[in-house]
């Protein structure tokens, strides 16, 4: 509880990097620590949900020395420091579902623990597929009626485009018809009209 309560404090001086991991059995993985300045060393521990308590994993002095704690495995842990001297990594190999939990890196100041924001490392046997993004089908371009020709060939895409200028092109035929019929029935009548009278 003490761990937790001063974790609140930490943000300020260490961040921790990732918040979660999925990582597949046998593979490794790698946690990074951040301290705002150079610092006597960082501590590692994890939390394990089903015992509920901490364990102390190790401390890392910046010189280089490794301390353990009891039945922590020299093989599997190990820390990296970068030049920087203010970064830190956890290397994990040959994860197993036994490494399950939530890390944290921590550091000592005015005889207090303060804990980094918290990494969730999950060891799964096979890990998930990747969502299948199923791609929308491509939008149909808009038939565009260039010449009568193009649009007579697509049969009701340019309809109204060709069927209104050839209506009114009929329409204005048979009025301009329409005097010429009836002065041929005019004189057709007139001839007519000759032929019974003689």
């Amino acid at each position: 509880f003490c761990l937790f309560f001063l974790g609140f404090y930490t943000n300020l001086l260490l961040s921790q990097t990732p918040g979660h991991i999925l990582a597949q059995t046998n593979n490794k993985t790698e946690i990074s620590c951040d301290l705002k300045k150079e610092h006597t060393g960082v501590y590692w521990y994890r939390w394990r949900q089903e015992m509920q308590n901490f364990e102390f994993l190790l401390f890392f002095h910046p010189l280089g020395k490794a301390t353990y704690g009891e039945n922590i495995s020299h093989d599997k842990f190990s820390v990296h420091r970068a030049s920087s001297h203010t970064s830190y990594r956890l290397h994990i190999s040959h994860l197993h579902a036994s490494d399950n939990g939530i890390y944290y890196c921590s550091i000592s100041q005015s005889y207090q623990l303060l804990l980094g924001s918290r990494t969730q490392l999950s060891v799964v046997d096979v890990l998930p597929l990747p969502l299948k993004t199923t791609q929308a089908p491509l939008p149909k371009k808009p038939v565009r009626c260039i010449t009568r020709s193009k649009a007579a060939s697509k049969k009701g895409a340019c309809s109204p485009l060709l069927w209104v200028p050839l209506a009114a092109s009929i329409l204005i035929l048979l009025l301009s018809l329409v005097p010429t019929a009836y002065r041929f029935h005019r004189l057709r009548r007139r001839l007519w009209l000759r032929v019974h009278r003689q």
